[in-house]
């Protein structure tokens, strides 16, 4: 057990009352919600030590994220996304950078999305990035705001796929978050249209690890899985916790006993734990492995890298449903605010993520599985 995972526990009650007051008021998250995230150094659990994070271990960094989804779905989202967005910066921009950034105080917040949806245009140790970006979550409260561009070289060389940020001041933040969950996420739309020094961005495919271990060698993508796997892990054990708490007193109008005595209900109750336990052995075997793989100097094996997207996504899809089961099942009590409705709402929107789509994980893994061996 870590100290930020102690924090989180503690936080707990705090961090699910703070969410209701963001919901009630449809804000973002709260002020004070995220100082609290702040102060106990929640946003440094995957930021480099040598950047003045913590640099937990996938397996201790899972811990983390899931307690606090398991407070909220929104609050666990905004620190896992700062967290990993961070913890790219950290181990793979040059010093003079993570100095600006990092430098003594608390972990700098990042928001912001990373799809190539920019254009940076190299002008000496800048670029030019011009782009208009979705899903900015965190963005209220962030300092930095992240951008993903393709570079448009004018010597002739190749495009390349890179990663940047600027300071929140620079984006102009657009809003456009109407949403059915995740809404104090506050996932704005924005656009960048700034000159940022090369010293800020790193390229996805040819950076280099300037400091941190073996586990930011895993890449972008699989520590970003890494958040994703933490959040549904707790957001689906709130929400079990939550319909087994209703269902001790919940009487439907039909019924003769409390939900609790449905063998019905205690078939999907049962289906849904089971659900969470196995995804949750198969996700942290994956994580395992391909942490253990990086240790070695292997960085990323292609077929672990699969199971780490492929367990993360069949949890995330496969929650939905067995949720959507129980919602079923507790009735009008679950159109009403509470933990419940909005756990059943938030795995929904999580669940439309790129990183854990059905159809690019499941397609590429079941290429893999059709493949002829060697």
């Amino acid at each position: 057990m870590t100290a930020l995972l102690d924090a989180a526990r503690d936080l707990f009650e705090t961090l699910d009352a703070e969410a209701a007051i963001a919901e009630e008021a449809g804000t973002p998250m709260t002020d004070r919600a995220v100082a609290l995230c702040r102060d106990a150094g929640l946003y440094g659990t995957m930021i480099a030590r040598d950047a003045g994070g913590a640099e937990l271990t996938i397996g201790e960094s899972l811990d983390v994220f899931k307690e606090l989804a398991r407070a909220d779905g929104s609050t666990g989202w905004v620190v896992m996304a700062s967290s990993t967005a961070a913890a790219y910066f950290s181990a793979f921009c040059p010093d003079s950078f993570v100095q600006q950034a990092f430098g003594d105080g608390p972990s700098p917040l990042v928001a912001g999305q990373f799809a190539p949806n920019g254009v940076a245009v190299p002008d000496g140790d800048t670029y030019a990035i011009t782009g208009s970006y979705n899903f900015g979550s965190g963005i209220e409260h962030a300092d930095w705001v992240g951008c993903g561009s393709f570079t448009a070289p004018t010597d002739g060389t190749p495009a390349d796929y890179m990663f940047a940020v600027v300071p929140k001041e620079e984006a102009d933040i657009t809003g456009n978050w109407d949403v059915l969950g995740l809404r104090a996420t506050a996932s704005y739309d924005y656009s960048i249209d700034s000159t940022v020094p090369a010293d800020r961005t790193f390229s996805f495919g040819g950076h280099t690890r300037h400091r941190g271990g073996p586990m930011y060698d895993l890449g972008v993508l699989c520590l970003t899985e890494v958040g994703h796997a933490g959040w549904v892990l707790g957001v689906l054990r709130r929400a079990i916790d939550e319909a087994a708490l209703i269902a001790r007193s919940k009487q439907r109008m039909t019924g003769k006993t409390t939900l609790a005595d449905d063998p019905r209900f205690q078939y999907d109750l049962a289906m849904a734990e089971s659900t969470l336990q196995s995804g949750e052995l198969w996700i942290r075997d994956a994580f395992h492995r391909a942490e253990q793989h990086a240790i070695a100097g292997g960085g990323i094996d292609p077929a672990i890298d699969n199971d780490v997207r492929q367990s993360t996504t069949f949890l995330t899809q496969r929650a939905c449903r067995v949720v959507q089961d129980l919602y079923l099942h507790i009735g009008t009590t679950a159109l009403r605010d509470g933990p419940f409705q909005r756990c059943f709402r938030d795995l929904h929107a999580g669940s439309q993520h790129a990183m854990v789509s059905p159809a690019h994980t499941f397609e590429f893994a079941g290429r893999l599985l059709a493949e002829p061996e060697a």
